[in-house]
């Protein structure tokens, strides 16, 4: 478990704004609300972050699966867009109907799939696998891969990398990947970009805080695929099909993916303020430090 605050946490996504997508300026103050049920009239289309929307860590948010469930039998698409990289699509599913909620597979749209689509064409390269083992390599099993570990021949040996959980990773590996990376620098394609996700005990460490580290230390500039990028984005998009984007909301927990995502998707968002990244925290000051100003905030899914 990673032993960053919520305020180091923001602080490190502030330092790497230089490489995710620029913001758009505000046109109003966000409109406060209470849960999602306020802006059912609104929308027409509910993008939701899965980690401090749906639920914190193996836990469901409370209330959250009724919502979900109500604005479904009100006609509302609902989609699930979660940098959740780590875990194969049809465990997600598993996760997600023990929790209590009803997605068809195809509307939960992660930055694994994204990672994916990236991939085409690039399969008969020899990829050094950043990911824990115990999560298996379903939706992966076409490519040609290597777990990185203690052993330094991987790192050196193989043509690319793909970072896509950092629960197992540690200080010794990610010593071995950036010099690896500075002997013979090769392309690093990151499933996950967020820095942190927010737990029952904490935040963890995702692939991004690790992938930013990289990048500083190795000067290699990784793809990343998935929130705030455009790219997940335009799978979700092209399962919805045509839709007036002024009717689509997206609902997150942090500033620097899911409403910096919003505004590189063009389309609203809303900030849930009462759990995930900033429960208990200044919201107020962190959006006028960043500048990154989410279109509603609401105090729980």
């Amino acid at each position: 478990m990673s032993t960053l605050t919520a305020e180091a946490a923001f602080d490190a996504y502030e330092a790497v704004r230089h490489r995710l997508p620029p913001v758009r300026p505000p046109t109003r103050a966000p409109r406060h609300c209470t849960t999602l049920a306020d802006l059912a009239e609104d929308f027409d289309v509910f993008l939701l972050d899965a980690f401090g929307v749906l639920n914190i860590g193996e836990t469901a948010i409370p209330e959250t699966p009724e919502r979900v469930a109500a604005l479904q039998a009100a006609g509302k698409r609902v989609l699930v867009v979660s940098n959740a990289a780590g875990n194969p699509h049809a465990a997600l599913m598993e996760k997600y109907a023990r929790l209590g909620y009803d997605f068809a597979p195809e509307d939960v749209i992660t930055s694994r799939k994204t990672l994916l689509a990236g991939l085409e064409g690039r399969g008969d390269l020899h990829w050094g696998l950043v990911a824990t083992p115990a999560a298996g390599l379903r939706d992966l099993e076409g490519l040609h891969l290597t777990y990185l570990e203690e052993d330094p021949a991987p790192y050196e040996a193989v043509d690319a990398f793909l970072m896509v959980g950092s629960a197992a990773w540690t200080e010794v590996r990610q010593g071995l990947l950036e010099a690896a990376l500075v002997a013979r620098p090769r392309p690093v394609m990151v499933g996950n970009p967020d820095i942190v996700a927010p737990r029952e005990t904490g935040f963890s460490a995702e692939p991004g805080h690790f992938a930013h580290r990289l990048a500083d230390g190795t000067g290699i500039a990784p793809a990343f695929f998935g929130k705030p990028f455009g790219n997940i984005y335009d799978l979700a998009f092209a399962r919805i099909g045509p839709v007036e984007r002024s009717r689509v909301l997206m609902v997150g927990d942090s500033l620097h993916t899911d409403i910096l995502g919003a505004q590189t998707a063009g389309v609203a968002s809303a900030l849930i303020t009462g759990y995930g990244f900033f429960a208990g925290q200044d919201v107020a000051r962190a959006v006028a430090t960043s500048g990154i100003v989410p279109d509603f905030m609401v105090q729980r899914p």
